[in-house]
């Protein structure tokens, strides 16, 4: 910390000034403090899709059984359907179909 406190809570210790934001509003103390600009580069790597509320519920309880996380169940499940699904395609095409 520069000069042993912080310029708006006036905290001279991390958790003082932890205390001073816990119950105080950043919005009233915008002209406090010097702005700042920085570029970033968001490149997201993940594609969100919706899911009913139901469904993400009982996900999250059977994740917390397996002892993974709701992504990771879902990303888990969603691999191994398209695995099943490309097997599936897989089968058809060397299996003579039956006209």
């Amino acid at each position: 910390m520069n000069a042993g406190k912080s310029s708006v809570s006036e905290a001279s210790s991390y958790e003082a000034m932890g205390d001073f934001w816990d119950t105080h509003d950043t919005s009233d103390y915008w002209d406090e403090v010097p702005s700042a600009e920085f570029d970033m580069d968001v490149k997201s790597r993940a594609i969100y899709y919706p899911i009913e509320m139901a469904l993400a519920l009982e996900m999250r309880a059977v994740a917390k059984r397996m002892g993974v996380s709701p992504k990771v169940l879902l990303a888990r499940w969603v691999r191994e359907k398209l695995s099943d699904e490309a097997r599936e395609k897989t089968d058809e095409m060397v299996s003579p179909s039956s006209v």
